[in-house]
């Protein structure tokens, strides 16, 4: 059963996050966030990086376990929507989620040190 919530949060990158819908799925042990994002300050679609932290204390869920599946700005206007997992343990996400989604929401640094390695 989905839950719908309206629950805005104002985030220090001047971004407005609102959970649109929440859906807990036991199965897969993680929870499906629908999400908007208010961006008129950035003007473009706000990085990936800064949505995930946005979205994570929204839910007040560690960033780590917060996976953005897909973030899209319609033309002309400064609001996005999106699709988001939280998963219970990062195993469970490593076993669900495909490996280029993981890759995406990796943060710069650690691909960087992961490279040099």
């Amino acid at each position: 059963m989905r839950q719908y919530i309206q629950l805005n949060i104002k985030t220090g990158n001047n971004m407005e996050v609102t959970i649109i819908s929440e859906k807990r799925n036991p199965l897969l042990k993680r929870r499906e966030v629908h999400f908007k994002v208010k961006h008129d300050q950035t003007g473009s679609t706000p990085p990936r990086a800064e949505v995930r932290k946005a979205v994570a204390d929204a839910l007040k869920a560690n960033v780590e376990l917060v996976f953005i599946k897909k973030v899209e700005t319609k033309t002309g206007m400064q609001v996005a929507t999106g699709l988001a997992n939280v998963y219970d343990t990062f195993e469970q996400a490593k076993l669900i989620e495909p490996e280029y989604i993981i890759n995406r929401n990796v943060p710069q640094e650690k691909k960087k040190e992961e490279g040099k390695e």
